[in-house]
């Protein structure tokens, strides 16, 4: 793996590159709504995608801080997309998105990272809820096709919960973010939902491993979910995601470090790969491909056909891909 400074500005000059990509289509395009991830199943359904119908609907997308001391959660349960993400010493840190619903509080917060806004171009001006970032990157969120709300610009969004001890307890109110939920016409990340696809295999529990964290999710026919455990334990309320992606990508070095001098990873949600899809206790080998960071990730099976997602919360846990590391 390079790690000169060449290879870092050229990985910072990517970055911007998939930015100014994003900016254009994004004014250019827009998106489209073809289908209700509330479907009633009966037939599969595609998820907004972006096409020529312009809409000012937009996602709001929080950091979400996912140290041991960070939990329990607060608001996890109302996302209608949950992304695990890795970070800098083995650990996962997640994304929210926000669309059919706000709860009143969400947290912890914590800040955002390189990675974020190749995953946050598949949606229309996103607003970002993040605690801060390091200082090489806020140049690259202020020209990046979002709305960058930090406590920095949104003060009367965010609190600080007594109870807790810093840097675990700050929080962000949604509704003084944005005036209301934009509904699922926003969520433009390519999902379908519908009817199971066929075959898979029986699965009850199936565990996510990063170096120094792990996600255990276990079948509930009373939840019609996977019941979420972190590092072996759960929490109240305990999240039940109707579906589960296990999506394996590459996770290299970022042109970042924090402020222990740790590289950031930087996770490739841009590409094609293998994916495990879990749903209705049942595991399915899978392919992903996402064409460009503008665009939404499809899933299929060997033959081609479309993956369709349960109805209710997803899921997308990052693994790193076997080899690639």
């Amino acid at each position: 793996m390079a790690k000169g400074r060449g290879a870092r500005r050229g990985r910072a000059t990517t970055t911007a590159a998939v930015l100014a990509g994003a900016v254009t289509a994004a004014l250019a395009a827009g998106c489209t709504s073809g289908g209700d991830p509330a479907d009633d199943g009966r037939a599969a359904s595609r998820g907004p995608s972006r096409g020529t119908a312009q809409t000012t609907a937009s996602v709001l997308a929080v950091k979400i801080d996912n140290a041991p001391a960070a939990r329990p959660h607060t608001g996890l349960e109302a996302a209608d997309v949950v992304y695990v993400e890795p970070v800098e010493g083995g650990l996962s840190r997640l994304m929210a998105v926000y669309a059919t619903q706000f709860p009143a509080a969400v947290g912890p917060v914590r800040s955002a990272r390189e990675s974020d806004l190749e995953l946050l171009a598949q949606f229309w001006r996103p607003t970002l809820a993040f605690s801060g970032a390091q200082g090489k990157l806020k140049p690259l969120l202020k020209d990046a096709p979002l709305r960058a709300a930090s406590p920095d610009q949104e003060r009367d969004g965010y609190f600080r919960e007594p109870g807790r001890a810093a840097p675990h307890n700050l929080y962000v109110r949604p509704h003084r973010l944005m005036p209301s939920a934009p509904g699922a016409d926003a969520l433009t990340t390519g999902f379908r939902y519908g009817a199971a696809p066929a075959g898979g295999r029986a699965e009850h529990t199936h565990t996510v491993r990063y170096p120094a964290a792990r996600f255990t999710f276990t079948w509930s026919d009373s939840r019609d979910g996977w019941l979420v455990a972190m590092d072996g334990r759960a929490s109240a309320p305990q999240p039940a995601p109707a579906t589960v992606v296990v999506q394996y990508v590459t996770v290299r070095e970022s042109a970042f470090r924090d402020f222990l001098g740790n590289n950031s990873p930087y996770t490739e949600t841009v590409g094609s790969g293998r994916a495990t899809v879990l749903r209705d206790g049942r595991a399915h080998d899978v392919a992903w491909k996402r064409p460009s960071a503008t665009q939404g990730t499809s899933f299929t099976q060997a033959d081609g056909a479309p993956v369709n997602f349960a109805r209710g919360q997803v899921w997308v846990v990052f693994a790193q891909a076997p080899g690639k590391g």
